[in-house]
């Protein structure tokens, strides 16, 4: 696998991050807006960011005295990579037991 793809899987597998990510996969918001839905410390929530930026996750752009934040969608490319090897690899493997099995009826 690949340094990014285990970065991704290592962002995306902590609970917090993932609905930290979902929330900013609707819309864009601030750590502060973020704060008060996610049951964290503010502090938490920077840390969690961080991570899923350092993943290429999330983008920010900042305005005034605030940072807002939102997901970037080409950051789950890896993960979508990982999952089409997976599928041709399943999709073969599904392939041979439905042979398989056909010839056991025979």
């Amino acid at each position: 696998m690949s340094p990014a793809a285990n970065e991704l899987f290592r962002a995306l597998g902590d609970p917090t991050r993932r609905a930290l990510f979902e929330r900013l996969a609707r819309s864009e918001l601030t750590v502060r807006a973020l704060t008060d839905g996610a049951g964290i410390s503010q502090p938490a929530v920077s840390k969690h960011l961080a991570i899923l930026k350092g993943a290429g996750l999330v983008l920010d752009r900042p305005q005034g005295r605030e940072t807002h934040y939102r997901a970037d969608p080409k950051g789950l490319a890896p993960l979508l990579d990982w999952m089409r090897l997976h599928e041709t690899l399943w999709a073969g493997s599904f392939d041979r037991l439905d042979d398989l099995l056909k010839r056991m009826d025979q």
